[in-house]
């Protein structure tokens, strides 16, 4: 199979598998146990390593911008940059990029050792579709965790950026200056903007994973080849649609 054919190949694959994911939605309810584990595993595990990096890259804007601005008599712009840059790009990008490095390649690895080991066709035997027990509960949870944890990257983000604003010598930006610009510049469409790329970035990691852990053939030596497709895959999609995205909602 030529690389183009292979690529139709996934996105029919990947397609159907929503299709057939949706036609169960109306199981989800009964469902919510597995529901709850996927919000747990997707959210809350995630969040403090979203919360460190976040930190961390709101801090380093601002030490770069901050220096840049020092010598232009612009600083008291910083909470603005760090502000939009969180909000509209770096915020959701980041979080979909641990996203896909944490769940994402998780999710490929339990599905791919399930299709090797036969648990799946098992399901299919069972007349229990795999779509709706395997991949609704996890599409259900990233839609709702997503914007949650991106929400608090973003503000963790913030706060690291004031944090370096007030505290390295050559900035020495007070937080009520830096949050004030940041206020000025930054509002409610911005940060809709971000959480809606965190949300198709989110949906889109989840169903590939599950699209490429499901589509595994051969013995375990393929369980890892999935999950390293799954992971480059989610990233190459994420860059995509991020200038896709960025370009709809400007």
């Amino acid at each position: 199979m030529n690389p183009f054919t292979a690529i139709l190949d996934g996105l029919g694959s990947t397609l159907v598998l929503l299709f057939n994911a949706l036609r169960e939605i109306r199981t989800l309810p009964r469902q919510f146990g597995r529901f709850a584990e996927q919000c747990y595993l997707i959210g809350y595990t995630t969040l403090p390593i979203v919360a460190v990096l976040s930190f961390f890259i709101g801090g380093v804007l601002a030490l770069q911008s901050g220096y840049s601005m020092s010598n232009f008599g612009t600083k008291e712009f910083i909470g603005s940059l760090v502000g939009l840059s969180m909000t509209r790009e770096l915020g959701p990008v980041m979080v979909a990029i641990l996203l896909a490095g944490r769940v994402g390649s998780a999710i490929s690895a339990e599905l791919a050792s399930m299709k090797v080991y036969q648990e799946v066709d098992a399901l299919v035997t069972m007349n229990i579709p795999p779509e709706r027990i395997l991949v609704l509960p996890r599409l259900a949870a990233v839609l709702v965790m997503m914007p949650i944890i991106t929400l608090i990257g973003i503000i963790v983000g913030w706060f690291g950026g004031a944090l370096v604003c007030e505290y390295v010598g050559f900035i020495s930006l007070a937080p009520e200056k830096y949050f004030e610009t940041l206020r000025r510049y930054t509002d409610f469409r911005d940060m809709w903007s971000g959480l809606l790329k965190a949300e198709i970035f989110g949906f889109v990691i989840v169903l590939v994973s599950c699209s490429i852990g499901l589509r595994t053939r051969g013995g375990p030596r393929e369980i890892g080849a999935s999950v390293t497709k799954a992971v480059v895959t989610s990233l190459i999609l994420i860059l995509v649609l991020d200038y896709f995205v960025t370009k709809a909602l400007i």
